[in-house]
């Protein structure tokens, strides 16, 4: 009982527990298991042997890198944030504004917008909206009334980690969903601020722009998030309120006193490795080795705070610390040092001014920090008309970015912090006044009232760029019309198409395969778990299901485009019989047939393409060789050089090089380039989907229209090259004299098109494709088109 009342107690015994623990495990790991009389037996021959006989005699090992030991954690804090979610919810109004604080709630955005049933939420790496349906006469029915979003602000205080390590989280794509869903995410530095965005670009494949007037967006869910820097200072009229009090004043002389004679050099942290108190002694233990000179003329004045939050870490801590200081007290004397523990994660303000007041010097040496306000009520508390202070900062500490008159250092340079002690010992008064001086106006104006403002500001600001969409140099009238276009864009009513497919009597149906088809993770992704991309991947097995029954309608003529070569296309869905394929961005193509082989057949645009590759394969496999992750794709008219699997940045550069080398060498060729997602093609300068997708509509009108034509289209692709197959889709609908027809252009993903819909993933086209084969209800899913056809080319 008297331990666990003591913290200081508590934290030596859970650290005595943690050793003591780990010294059991590696003893019994290393001992194994033993015979009867106590020797320790043979390893068995097979490690398979030793998992089906030996598992009993296994020590229960927990490994520290295995993340599972912290389910019972994260479901803890999963629920807190449900909770507040749940109570949150209940409390707000659409335009109502949420503030939401640090890494302890970093799920709530995403959670509340699901409890009060906001559009278009993330949901288990997929959105959740109308058009994931189980029947038709779901999709018929009347969509749920919007809901008017909240507006939300996230504010994280702690350093952010580099995407490196934050990449190591199990749970680092939940906890960036989570935060994305906020309209603002603001830091206090901008090393933090691109740790985030850079764990966002390559965990998540989001990209960022600048947008007007100095803001950071990242897109997401449709919108543009803003990411901020802004700063905090200190209540000043509190401050300088409590500097005149008795008390404050009293036991600032009294240390002045106790240490007359010497320079102080003031510090207070949280006793934890983080806060960098041992790097801080180990520099003063050198100062007074190196400058003797200083041994009767400054002492360091320490306060170690004792929080109780990580005792183990406090208590190792602890023992570092209370080591230096008795080694730097038996070396140079009692008198080079003040040093105090004190119970709790504050000192009290009044003792804290007390020791700014007395102090000459603050030195402030973490080596991982968020915003810590003890410098600025240090410069503060030394405003005239009182003697100015020289701050000492980490540079790993978000306020040496604002403190410009601080003398900036590296803990882990003890040199570096011995030459800045001895040189802000020794600043000239000017010197100091002037440091001061370029401080002592943003301390001084900027209380957490004026930032909180500016953060609303910077809200206020997030909801007109989503309005307008005004990205820096996107000021030209081709831009601004893509922005009403894409402003303009609706999300499928897949009532409405159901409807027009019921209606209609010759259907055509053209579906773009990579990232429409079949799910393509971004090509921003530092880690992309289908590594290959989309390459033999086939599409999800109800859209495979759907394709079957659309096939198999008369009414229907249904085509799957693509960029990828014609092994890929007929490995992934070459087995549906009557479905079309055209390969090669529509240079080859096979038309449907519901039995045999299929037949190829090819466009020829005029160009000798084995001519091509001899001039540019040599330049293409030069950038393969230096870039790791690349390769090269060739199809019947196009030579694609592949960085999806690359490093983002890495791949980006190299495309960015190889696209003007390209351009340089074939020159004499009628060819053009086409920069796609990680990927950069040669085709011919007349290639394009929108070839195939004209033939297709002819075709079907001349074949099948028996006089009345084509009166249901459906295209959907998702990227650059499948603009084309939309235009050749407006064209054939501006030219038709079929009375009551309907043409659906469907974009993957929110963007300008020239699609006059749009869904937000691959999912969406599948749901698209059971909805009009007649709903999940009608198809058997253990009816595959592996078990019933199967071709041969």
């Amino acid at each position: 009982r008297k331990i666990r009342s003591d913290p200081v107690a508590a934290c030596a015994m859970a650290a005595a527990e943690a050793h003591e623990r780990k010294r059991s495990e590696s003893i019994g790991a290393a001992g194994g298991p033993t015979s009867p009389d106590g020797r320790t037996r043979p390893p068995p021959p097979t490690a398979s042997t030793a998992i089906h006989t030996e598992n009993k005699a296994l020590p229960n090992l927990q490994s520290d890198w295995d993340q599972s030991r912290l389910d019972s954690w994260w479901n803890a804090y999963k629920e807190v944030n449900r909770r507040f979610s749940q109570v949150v919810a209940q409390l707000v109004t659409g335009g109502d504004i949420v503030w939401v604080h640090d890494y302890h709630l970093a799920l709530l955005p995403r959670m509340l917008r699901e409890a009060r049933g906001e559009t278009e939420v993330v949901v288990g790496g997929r959105r959740t909206h109308s058009l994931s349906v189980v029947s038709v006469a779901d999709a018929k029915e009347d969509a749920a009334p919007t809901v008017r979003p909240i507006k939300m602000v996230f504010f994280i205080h702690v350093p952010f980690p580099t995407s490196q390590v934050f990449r190591e989280l199990e749970r680092g794509e939940e906890l960036l969903e989570g935060m994305l869903h906020a309209d603002v995410v603001g830091f206090h530095a901008f090393d933090h601020a691109r740790h985030f965005l850079n764990a966002a670009k390559r965990i998540l494949g989001l990209t960022y722009e600048s947008l007007v007037g100095g803001l950071i967006g990242v897109r997401h869910r449709g919108t543009k998030v803003l990411v901020t820097v802004s700063n905090v200072s200190i209540e000043t009229d509190i401050i300088e309120a409590l500097l005149a009090f008795p008390s404050v004043q009293e036991e600032a002389e009294a240390l002045r006193k106790k240490h007359e004679g010497r320079s102080i050099i003031a510090g207070i942290a949280v006793a934890q490795r983080l806060s960098g108190v041992g790097l801080k002694l180990l520099a003063f233990e050198r100062l007074l080795t190196d400058y003797p000179v200083w041994q009767s003329k400054v002492v360091m004045l320490q306060r170690c705070l004792i929080a109780g939050t990580r005792r183990v870490d406090e208590a190792e801590t602890l023992r570092e610390v209370r080591a230096l200081v008795q080694r730097i007290r038996f070396k140079f004397g009692p008198q080079v040092i003040n040093y105090e523990e004190q119970v709790g994660s504050v000192l009290p303000i009044d003792q804290r001014l007390a020791i700014w007041s007395a102090s000459h010097v603050m030195m402030h040496t973490p080596i991982r920090e968020g915003l810590n306000l003890c410098p600025l009520e240090y410069v503060f508390a030394r405003k005239e008309p009182a003697d100015p202070g020289v701050v000492i900062a980490s540079e790993f500490s978000a306020v040496s970015s604002i403190l410009n008159g601080a003398l900036r250092v590296n803990p882990f340079d003890i040199q570096m912090c011995v030459t800045s002690i001895d040189c802000a010992l020794s600043m000239s008064p000017n010197e100091r006044d002037a440091r001061r001086g370029r401080d002592i106006d943003f301390v001084s104006t900027c209380p957490s009232g004026l930032w909180t403002r500016n953060v609303l500001r910077d809200l206020s600001d997030t909801m007109l760029e989503s309005k307008k969409l005004d990205g820096v140099g996107e000021n030209s009238p081709e831009s601004i019309l893509a922005r009403e276009i894409e402003l303009g864009l609706e999300r499928l009513d897949l009532g409405a198409l159901i409807s027009a497919y019921e209606e209609s009597k010759n259907r055509v149906i053209i579906i773009d395969f990579n990232g429409t088809l079949v799910a393509k993770e971004p090509s921003g992704k530092y880690l992309k778990r289908e590594i290959l991309g989309t390459s033999g991947y086939k599409p999800p097995q109800s859209a495979m299901l759907a394709l079957c029954r659309l096939c198999a309608d008369p009414r229907n003529t249904v085509y799957v485009v693509s960029g990828d070569s014609m092994q890929n296309l007929e490995f992934a869905v070459g087995n549906i019989p009557g479905l079309g394929l055209a390969a090669s961005n529509g240079g080859c193509f096979a038309d449907p047939i519901k039995h045999g082989t299929r037949l190829w057949k090819y466009l020829d645009f005029g160009v000798d393409w084995e001519a091509v590759k001899k001039v540019a394969m040599p330049i293409i496999s030069k950038y393969t060789a230096r870039t790791n992750g690349s390769f090269v794709k060739l199809t019947h008219s196009s030579i694609g050089w592949s960085y999806y699997s690359c490093d983002p940045e890495w791949g980006s550069l190299q495309a960015s090089y190889l696209v003007p080398e390209l351009e340089a060498a074939l020159n004499a060729f009628d060819v053009r380039f086409v920069a796609l997602k990680g990927i950069v093609e040669v085709v011919p300068r007349k290639l394009h989907k929108g070839h195939i997708v004209a033939k297709i509509l002819d075709d079907t009108r001349a074949h099948k229209g028996n006089g009345n034509g084509v009166d249901f289209a459906l295209c959907m692709g998702d990227d650059i090259s499948d603009e084309k197959m939309f235009t050749s889709v407006i064209s054939f609908e501006a030219e038709s004299d079929c009375p009551n027809s309907y043409a659906f252009n469907v974009a993957v993903g929110k963007k300008p098109t020239h699609a006059s819909f749009f869904v937000d993933d691959a999912s969406d086209v599948a749901d698209v494709l059971v909805a009009l084969s007649g709903g999940a209800d009608s198809i058997d899913p253990n009816n595959t088109p592996d078990d019933s056809f199967q071709f041969f080319s």
